[in-house]
């Protein structure tokens, strides 16, 4: 046997080595056991918005405190705040249908629930 080999055990188990990094008191779990990581792609709202603005995209508005209107129109800008202007902008009573042009307005982004493509 060649003498370097006898001493590989003692140096392994010398209470000079730590078996497991940053003092741990357990191995880490085998890699096999781990799950993978899997990245999923997330769309910032902003992007969402942005993305409307680009596209011209008609959109409805659900408001936060008046849960039977809804403001229909095209955003034509909007700030990190999500302050919204609108262009050709309508108001509809979902209750009635009854329905009131109100042309070009902003929209305090506080007062906004819900932001979708219009079905109109």
């Amino acid at each position: 046997m060649h003498p370097s080999t006898s001493l590989l055990p003692l140096l392994l188990h010398s209470p000079k080595t730590n078996p497991f990094p940053h003092n741990s008191p357990t191995p880490p779990p085998p890699l096999a056991t781990m799950p993978p990581k899997v990245k999923k792609p997330m769309t910032l709202p902003i992007n969402k918005i942005f993305s409307l603005l680009q596209t011209q995209t008609r959109v409805q508005i659900w408001l936060f405190e008046d849960t039977k209107t809804r403001i229909y129109g095209q955003i034509i800008g909007f700030d990190e705040y999500m302050n919204v202007t609108l262009d050709n902008a309508c108001e509809v009573d979902t209750k009635t249908g009854a329905k009131e042009e109100l042309g070009r307005l902003l929209l305090k982004g506080d007062t906004i629930t819900l932001i979708q493509e219009a079905k109109e």
